[in-house]
């Protein structure tokens, strides 16, 4: 009867151990589970946050590119006004500039 006793006990330990080992499957099972899941949801926010930033960058090359004829008219009068500044003045300094020059080159110096 002790035999008897003795080897159910031991069956209850390996059904309990077996019972241990599923449950701890099924919770590994069920993290990876989770894991996977989470691993989608975050790819899937990747690639929201990736067109969102795609659809700003592409509407600021749209505007900027807009303004394009804009900001070439605007650049060519602006260096048309220094170019013309830059010709005054080259004319109003041209007799100074050479007078130093003839002063260097004539000056001589022991």
């Amino acid at each position: 009867m002790a035999s008897n006793r003795g080897q159910g006990g031991i069956q209850q330990l390996l059904a309990a151990e077996q019972e241990a080992q599923r449950i701890v499957n099924a919770a590994k099972n069920e993290k990876l589970a989770r894991l996977k899941q989470a691993k989608e949801e975050a790819e899937k926010e990747i690639a929201e946050y990736r067109a969102q930033l795609e659809r700003e960058f592409q509407k600021k090359v749209s505007d900027s590119s807009g303004d394009s004829g804009a900001n070439v008219k605007r650049l060519e009068i602006e260096t048309d006004e220094k170019i013309a500044h830059l010709k005054t003045e080259a004319g109003r300094i041209s007799d100074d500039v050479v007078t130093m020059l003839l002063k260097y080159v004539t000056t001589v110096k022991n």
